[in-house]
């Protein structure tokens, strides 16, 4: 991974007095796994429909290969394969004609056709269905599917946008087995997702909420320069307690997440023991706590905090 496959200079879209995607820059590297992440609403998919010449930027560029998609989007689209929320797979024709159907879409020789489909068939584990109607698959059977479509013309950059979302944990398992198969063998990957346990999947992560990128680096160095500390508890009352520590001193973000809460701290050694007894001036037993490893959920508001309260230079990150 020494050259860029996608450089985005200053990418913006507007939409009317919306701004959808604000001035956003980064490079992927050839054969990186790369995420966007971010919640609903963050500009994920208005970035990729812009990389895959879908949308025209209302400002900035990108260049994928070193070709332009504001200048010279046809020369772009062969280096390149779109895979949307909703793919365009035809329901009425087989597994085997879909993929027959983009492969002529794509102008794949007939001479290497063969063995295309051998390898996409055997990591998608689609062989058994070829003949059945794609109206009949399941989601995730679905979006394997959609892959193999997409890759039948073997791309240099592929754009998921929430490959995963609506489907089940083993289908989900099996996509991203594809995904990490086609970057072993050399394949640029961008991939947008809501859910931050996959986004530590990635090399890099750009991590954006509402069009401007907050955050930029491997997953690992956003863990480590965090900061503070992460507190997994359960008390006697989680929604009351999570209310309560809203205002609390050293606490920077409360979460519910089953029956325990995370609590975000700031540094210093004393920060849990003044944060502990204040929970208990209010009633609030503490019946366990435990140091937590941080996650990138933990990452992402604590940028996010950052940027609302103007303390947040971009995290970035190119090595």
């Amino acid at each position: 991974m020494t050259s860029a496959a996608v450089s985005v200079r200053g990418l913006t879209r507007r939409f009317g007095e919306v701004v959808a995607v604000e001035g956003l820059s980064f490079e992927v590297k050839t054969g990186e796994l790369f995420g966007i992440v971010g919640p609903d609403g963050a500009g994920k998919t208005t970035t990729l429909r812009m990389l895959a010449g879908v949308m025209r930027p209302s400002g900035g560029d990108a260049l994928i290969r070193g070709r332009s998609v504001v200048s010279e989007p046809e020369a772009v689209k062969p280096h390149i394969a779109y895979m949307s929320q909703r793919f365009g797979l035809y329901e009425d024709l087989t597994v085997g004609e879909n993929i027959a159907f983009y492969a002529e879409l794509y102008e794949v020789p007939r001479s290497v056709l063969p063995g295309r489909l051998e390898r996409l068939y055997e990591f998608s584990q689609l062989a058994p269905f070829e003949g059945r109607l794609a109206g009949d698959l399941s989601g995730g059977m679905k979006q394997k599917l959609g892959l193999c479509c997409a890759l039948v013309h073997e791309p240099d950059v592929l754009l998921l946008d929430e490959p995963t979302f609506g489907v089940d944990p083993i289908s989900r398992r099996d996509l991203w087995l594809i995904v990490h198969d086609m970057v072993a063998r050399g394949t640029t990957v961008i991939v947008s997702t809501a859910y931050m346990e996959e986004a530590e999947r990635c090399d890099r992560v750009a991590l954006m909420n509402r069009g401007r990128l907050v955050g930029l680096d491997h997953p690992r160095r956003l863990h480590e320069g965090l900061g503070g500390e992460v507190i997994s508890v359960r008390v006697s009352e989680p929604r009351r307690a999570v209310e309560w520590l809203a205002g609390v001193p050293h606490v920077r973000s409360a979460a519910l997440l089953g029956d325990s809460m995370r609590i975000m701290l700031g540094d210093g050694e004393e920060a849990w023991s003044s944060v502990r007894t204040s929970l208990e001036e209010q009633g609030i037993a503490v019946l366990e706590a435990a140091p937590a490893r941080p996650s990138l959920e933990d990452v992402f508001v604590e940028l996010v905090e950052r940027e609302r309260s103007g303390k947040n230079p971009e995290r970035s990150g190119n090595d």
